[in-house]
């Protein structure tokens, strides 16, 4: 209100000052009372941003017509706000009616709407925050942080992750200026990420289109270490035939490159977690026989912990012909693998096993 008070008082001034002072004062005052109505438009969109917000925050403004499940929780929208901000809902709103709940109000659930990739609740709550007041709130650190105290979280796994999901929301909504920004952060992070988490961006850049970003992720793990066998597993087809023709191309442009490996080898090796994929431990047993081939040649105890169940997984390990520290060619050791993926009930497995073999409690 005080503010109010002032833009009037400084209007009246101008106005009085313009009557008595001629042209000079003519000018002065236009300017005036443009950078007035300047500072009142901004209060005013501020305080329109700030009411907005009261509806997603405020428990008492229960005012949402409809319901959008994320995570298995329920958020309350309003769709005539959403629809005006996107697309996307626009369209779907008027296409479909949801699922009726008691209440009559239609819900929607978020693994529905997505044709690909993944939104969590967290990264929705920004997203759906940013549709209804115009302003990006900072990343949740909770989510996007990982617990390194030395981190800089700058391009930590956790913070690509997020950026990741709003991306996908961003695109998949279609909000163009939150794209461009994410996009803008996902090429940041390209530069400095280990290779292992520019996947995630090069999934997301393939799937919403992004050819710059696309062209980022594909340089940087075609000169870098990272096995063919990830690279096939985790990104798409004409993604990974692309690195792989830029890897085959530079090994033959180097004359002296003594690393085009040996097919056959390959070959047997792939074998192996063919055999792992179908869940065929006895195929695993006859294919180790017919090669010179081992466990640890085709690292079978980490593609376990990258690619297959719990059930394999123990069923390779309790042939007891692998070593359960052993490194792969990135330095990670099988237990790494199964942090990466997340699996609390296969790390918990894993440190069993070693304390088995070194005769330890957990």
């Amino acid at each position: 209100m005080s503010n109010f008070s002032e833009l009037s008082s400084s209007l009246s001034f101008t106005s009085s000052s313009h009557m008595s002072n001629g042209s000079v004062s003519h000018n002065k005052s236009n300017s005036s009372v443009a950078e007035a109505g300047t500072s009142l438009e901004v209060i005013s969109l501020n305080k329109l941003s700030s009411s907005l917000e009261q509806l997603l925050i405020e428990s008492t403004c229960e005012y949402s017509d409809a319901d959008i499940v994320v995570e298995g929780i329920t958020v309350g929208v309003h769709r005539c706000i959403l629809a005006s901000r996107s697309k996307f809902l626009h369209e779907l709103f008027r296409r479909e009616k949801g699922s009726l709940e008691k209440d009559g109000k239609p819900k929607y659930c978020m693994s529905d709407l997505l044709p690909y990739g993944n939104v969590g609740y967290e990264a929705f709550l920004i997203f759906l925050s940013y549709l209804y007041t115009g302003k990006l709130k900072p990343s949740p650190v909770e989510v996007s942080t990982c617990v390194d105290n030395v981190c800089a979280h700058d391009a930590c796994r956790p913070a690509i992750n997020f950026a990741v999901e709003m991306m996908y929301a961003s695109s998949i909504f279609q909000v163009p200026e939150l794209v461009s920004l994410f996009q803008r952060r996902l090429l940041n992070f390209v530069r400095k990420a280990v290779v292992e988490d520019v996947i995630p961006i090069l999934v997301v850049a393939f799937h919403c289109q992004s050819s710059q970003l696309i062209a980022q992720c594909v340089d940087r793990i075609a000169v870098s270490d990272l096995d063919n066998i990830s690279i096939e597993k985790e990104l798409p087809h004409e993604v990974a035939e692309k690195i792989k023709q830029i890897r085959r191309k530079s090994i033959l442009d180097d004359e002296n490159n003594t690393e085009a490996g040996d097919p056959l080898r390959e070959k047997r090796i792939k074998r192996i977690h063919m055999a792992l994929d179908s869940d065929d431990v006895e195929l695993v047993k006859l294919l180790l026989t017919e090669s010179d081939i081992s466990l640890d040649d085709a690292n079978a105890l980490h593609y376990c912990a990258s690619y297959c169940d719990l059930k394999v997984m123990s069923e390779v390990f309790c042939l007891g012909l692998a070593d359960v520290n052993l490194r792969n060619s990135r330095g990670y050791t099988v237990l790494h693998i199964a942090a990466m993926r997340k699996e609390p009930s296969l790390i918990v497995s894993l440190l069993a096993k070693r304390s088995i073999c070194f005769g330890l409690d957990i």
